[in-house]
């Protein structure tokens, strides 16, 4: 063996020397602590995965009773049987009890969902609303018992977050700690919802937290592995979707037409999208119109959903039975086309009329209808070359959900687990690439980021565009009589200028000052009863800019620890 040999292998063995101590040391002294958190993410994950499923063993059993059915499953088929009378009291009484509660126990009259608990990931230190929040979830239950028209998973998820808030305040968890237990809690209540392990932990990561970083991923994974334990423990090793029709791509030939779909979907995606917000907007002008109760808007939106439920019931819930019919492809062309229509209304009618619920459950089964349509034109066109009109339905699924959400990862995962299919995973990718690259362009990224963008919480362009928000004029400035600041009489010559900003303000609202006037620094004022101005610090641009980029740098650390 040669001199350079032997030293080569030397330094290798001193390397891994070296890095067999360092994993030492940090075993020692950071093993404890990690493990700890790991139990607590366990604890969350239960809690939360219970939570889950006393939600919707709630909903069935209050279906049960309101429709007098014994198997929710197929609520639609017995519907049709009920008095049209009753079809249309459920939903108008369900409507008037939840706008009670939301008059009474929220600021706004507004459903807490996905949406609330991203901004609380991003904004908040991982904390939610709890009062709010536990009045959106019996607003919830009681919409989707009564007659509404939309899913589970949003208010599962908010209340997911209830629960790690809660943790969190007594750990006094910081604001990586607070997002990482959001995240467990979230991907706990996704997997035990829907039996999905690997799509709860990745929504929680893709979704809520928008970042893959390796510290959050193995308490997420436990807390999502004890989600899906509760709700196997439950209803057993089975799917959410039975399928009868099996779906295969029969030739590789047949992708384009799955880039086809894809297209299609994403542009179903932005019309269910674009309803809700338009029935929103329509809502409140009524509303402020009309000078209506904010408590009253709910019943008006249960009494449509009822006059619509008399002829289509299949609208009512979250309509599982009519998405298996799409997937087993039993339904007519015609039929497909017409169910996923007055199933987008019936949904912007539910949430333009704030009566809760999400959205993700709607937009499969008008996914699965969308496929399915699709796919009896496609195999009628080139019936030699084709697939089943369940691999059509399948595709379809997943294209408008993953459009829906702003996440193609965990939608195309979720949707496996879902149906237990996994033979046809090019169609489904192939469709969700298209239809979330067509439906990102045109709105922002997605329904819960354009959501808190038409409340001025811009989070869909990412950090840059958000921490000047979370940052305050009077935490940033010097105080006056610091050396470095300029003096009083100073400040009231700029204030009198009209160039002053409260303590109280963001540096979002302050950095236009800078840009507009070209001044080093404004004065931070804080109003008197007289409505006065009296100087307490200076902001300085220098100092503003400091701030934003140690905050820039924190968020950059978090998301690649």
């Amino acid at each position: 063996m040669t001199q350079s040999t032997r030293t080569i292998l030397s330094q290798q063995f001193n390397q891994a020397l070296a890095a067999l101590k360092d994993a030492w040391r940090v075993l020692r002294h950071r093993g404890p602590s990690q493990i700890q958190f790991w139990f607590i993410a366990l604890a969350i994950g239960i809690a939360a995965g219970f939570a889950a499923l006393f939600f919707r063993e709630g909903i069935a059993a209050l279906q049960a009773y309101l429709y007098g059915t014994e198997d929710v499953q197929y609520l639609h088929s017995f519907a049709e049987q009920l008095p049209w009378y009753w079809i249309l009291i459920i939903p108008i009484v369900g409507g008037l009890i939840v706008g009670l509660i939301l008059h009474n126990f929220t600021d706004d009259g507004r459903v807490r969902s996905v949406a609330d608990v991203i901004e609380g990931a991003a904004l908040t230190d991982g904390r939610v609303e709890t009062r709010a929040g536990l009045a959106s979830m019996l607003a919830s239950l009681i919409t989707l018992s009564s007659g509404g028209s939309s899913g589970r998973e949003g208010p599962v998820v908010h209340m997911a977050g209830v629960i790690s808030t809660w943790v969190s305040e007594k750990i006094h968890a910081d604001g990586i700690t607070g997002r990482d237990l959001l995240g467990c809690a979230v991907a706990a209540a996704v997997s035990a919802s829907f039996n999905a392990p690997i799509a709860g932990a990745l929504f929680a990561l893709e979704v809520v937290l928008r970042h893959f970083a390796v510290h959050a991923f193995a308490p997420i994974v436990i807390a999502s592995v004890a989600g899906t334990v509760i709700n196997r423990l439950s209803y057993g090793d089975v799917t959410e979707f039975v399928l009868t029709t099996p779906g295969s791509l029969q030739f590789y030939v047949e992708l384009p037409a799955f880039l086809l779909l894809g297209l299609i979907c994403g542009l179903v995606s932005l019309v269910l999208m674009r309803s809700i917000f338009f029935a929103e907007d329509i809502s409140s002008h009524v509303q402020n119109r009309l000078s209506l109760p904010r408590w009253l808007r709910p019943a008006v939106s249960g009494a449509m959903l009822g006059l619509i439920a008399i002829w289509f019931p299949h609208i009512i819930g979250v309509g599982y039975e009519t998405t298996i019919l799409a997937l087993s492809g039993e339904l007519a062309l015609t039929t497909a086309i017409l169910f996923a229509v007055i199933k987008t209304g019936a949904l912007a009618i539910t949430m333009g009329g704030r009566m809760g619920g999400g959205v993700f459950s709607p937009s499969l089964m008008i996914g699965a209808l969308t496929g399915l349509a699709f796919g009896h034109i496609a195999t009628g066109l080139l019936p030699d070359v084709s697939g089943t009109y369940a691999l059509y339905a399948f595709a379809g699924m997943g294209a408008v959900a993953a459009a829906v959400l702003g996440a193609p990862i965990s939608t195309t995962l979720i949707v496996f687990e879902l149906t237990g299919d996994w033979q046809i995973g090019l169609a489904v990718m192939v469709s969700v690439s298209m239809s979330t690259a067509l439906a990102s362009r045109l709105v922002d990224r997605s329904f819960f980021l354009t959501q808190l963008e038409r409340r001025n919480v811009h989070l869909a362009a990412g950090p840059q565009a958000y921490l000047l928000a979370m940052l305050r004029a009077g935490a940033v400035m010097r105080p006056l009589g610091d050396p470095r600041a300029i003096s009083t009489e100073e400040c009231r010559d700029l204030i009198e200028q009209g160039l002053c900003i409260e303590a109280s303000s963001t540096l979002e609202a302050a950095m236009p000052y800078f840009d507009r006037d070209d001044v080093p620094c404004i004065p931070v004022v804080i109003r008197d009863e007289d409505g006065g101005e009296d100087p307490v610090g200076v902001l300085y641009h220098v100092d503003a800019l400091k701030a934003y980029n140690r905050a820039l740098a924190a968020t950059a650390a978090e998301e690649h620890s």
